[in-house]
């Protein structure tokens, strides 16, 4: 069980091994997931504040490459599985997007 501190909410638990996108939107915050965690988008950014996310895979790498100049910590949470403690900032919202809902759920 890793413990998950979101920037403006608090500690999460999640489990060993589940997507990060997941243990986040099921604690109750609104992050975006449009690709439905295929990384093909990067609307499931977050900014890692603290601890260790794990590598990045070649499809994370490859889609983050296509961005302009993003910060090294910024990840793709759909591509990140908990394996041990993180502080994180959630960058996009489905409550600021002006969007009706936040993608196709991500598989667990």
């Amino acid at each position: 069980m890793a413990t998950i501190i979101v920037e403006g909410k608090g500690a999460i638990a999640c489990a060993s091994g589940r997507r990060l996108v997941l243990c986040i939107e099921d604690a109750g915050i609104d992050i975006l997931h449009r690709c439905g965690g295929n990384a093909r988008c990067t609307t499931c950014r977050v900014e890692i504040l603290d601890g260790e996310p794990g590598e990045m895979n070649q499809r994370e790498r490859d889609r983050l490459a296509r961005e302009d100049k993003l910060a090294s910590n910024i990840r793709l949470s759909c591509q990140i599985t908990a394996e041990s403690d993180l502080t994180v900032r959630v960058i996009n919202r489905l409550s600021t997007s002006g969007l009706d809902d936040p993608g196709p759920r991500p598989e667990e």
